[in-house]
C-alpha cells in the first residue's frame, strides 16, 4: 500500500492540507473500521502506520496480538523517531 493512495483512498486527496476537520473524522473512523476487519497482516500494518501518522492509531497492545507485530511496529516508531 502507498501512502499517497490511502490518502486518496480514505480522504480523496493525497494532499493532507486540504482536508476538512469533518472529512477527517469521517474518513478515520472508516480507517478504524478496516483495520477491525483486515485480515492481510502487511494490510494491517500499513492502514495502523496511517493511522498513527495521523494520530489516531489504537495502542500496540490492542492492534496487535502477536508479538512479532507488535515487534515490527516497535520498530517502525524507532525509524520514525530517528528520521530528520
Amino acid at each position: 500500500m502507498d501512502f499517497n493512495d490511502q490518502l486518496r483512498r480514505y480522504f480523496g486527496t493525497d494532499d493532507p492540507t486540504t482536508i476538512s476537520p469533518a472529512a477527517f473524522e469521517s474518513a478515520t473512523e472508516k480507517m478504524r473500521v478496516d483495520f477491525g476487519l483486515e485480515q492481510d497482516p502487511g494490510r494491517r500494518f500499513a492502514l495502523w502506520a496511517l493511522m498513527y501518522m495521523l494520530g489516531v492509531a489504537p495502542d500496540l497492545d490492542v492492534a496487535f496480538k502477536d508479538e512479532a507485530e507488535r515487534e515490527a511496529a516497535r520498530n517502525f516508531l524507532d525509524l520514525l523517531d530517528r528520521a530528520p
